[in-house]
């Protein structure tokens, strides 16, 4: 017998903190953290926001856990993630919270994030019916070796982000150069007035670029800090141009000026995300140094209805 059950929950203050333990046990078990980064500022500041939290108890103890963002159209399509405890596995409770996603999906395409793609989340994907269909690629380079000088476009300046001023034009910015990227382009004020919050943000490691008076691209850096054995290590957060600068070696400029930020601040590695279908971009990385050392897998599942 099992004293399972699956409720959909506005967590309490008591149930984050159990969840955010349960989050680092499987981080610690697993060598990657099961969830996104999004999901970690919803449920630090935001747990009654737009998303859908799912809790696994077992033996009145939490087990489990997944969250579901609310689709943004009639005919969109949904995402989600979900862990469970190290302790806990093996033991049925992560079909019953991937049936209970599918179930809160209501007919919508269900994407589900694998942080890692580990072997027991590309088992639990196959056997509930899901396909793996996208893959974001972890890539790094020691910041030791040899780096070139950013050489910018003539009638480019390049600046820091102004907190209380640079918003609302980063984030018209921020859409134009991810359009077709929504999870990065769809960013609101609140989604960036929470990292804002976070406290690895530093207004010195976001660099802008302007042109004629207006912003045209952006390197934004991120320093994650020490977690031993593991080092500090530097990320290229985001960075992005406007695109009518596709071409013109700014990006790759902004990506050096951010690379050195990180290196005079002590940081011996740095990281990036790239989508493993963005060839341009991997190649750019690859010719400056950075080599892929991990990937996370989405997997995604119909409706039954589909086709």
């Amino acid at each position: 017998m099992t004293g399972r059950r699956v409720a959909r929950a506005e967590l309490s203050t008591a149930q984050v903190t159990e969840i955010l333990d349960l989050v680092g046990a499987a981080r610690l078990a697993d060598g990657v953290a099961p969830l996104s980064e999004p999901t970690l500022l919803h449920l630090r500041y935001d747990p009654l926001g737009a998303g859908r939290d799912f809790v696994l108890t077992d033996a009145g103890e939490i087990a489990g856990y997944a969250y579901l963002d609310a689709p943004a159209a009639p005919d969109s399509e949904v995402s989600g993630e979900l862990v469970i405890h190290p302790g806990r596995r093996r033991q049925g409770h992560g079909r019953a919270l991937v049936g209970e996603l599918i179930a809160a999906a209501g007919g919508h395409t269900l994407r589900l994030w694998a942080h890692g793609d580990l072997p027991a989340a590309a088992a639990l994907a196959a056997a509930t019916g899901f396909g793996r269909f996208r893959a974001l690629w972890q890539m790094r380079r020691p910041l030791r070796e040899p780096l070139g000088q950013p050489v910018f476009p003539p009638g480019r300046t390049l600046r820091t982000f102004a907190p209380g001023r640079d918003e609302d034009e980063w984030l018209s910015l921020n859409g134009r150069a991810f359009a077709k990227h929504p999870e990065q382009g769809g960013w609101t004020r609140h989604d960036l007035e929470l990292r804002e919050r976070e406290p690895w943000f530093d207004p010195a490691g976001f660099f802008i670029v302007d042109k004629d008076g207006a912003m045209a691209g952006f390197h934004w850096t991120k320093v994650h800090p020490a977690d031993p054995p593991a080092p500090a290590v530097g990320e290229v957060y985001v960075i992005g141009v406007d695109p009518a600068e596709q071409g013109s070696g700014l990006g790759r400029a902004l990506t050096l000026a951010g690379l050195h930020h990180l290196r005079d601040r002590g940081l011996a590695q740095v990281m990036l995300y790239v989508d493993e279908d963005n060839a341009p971009a991997i190649g750019m990385y690859g010719s400056m140094g950075f080599t892929r050392v991990r990937v996370d897998a989405m997997y995604r599942r119909e409706p039954p209805h589909a086709g």
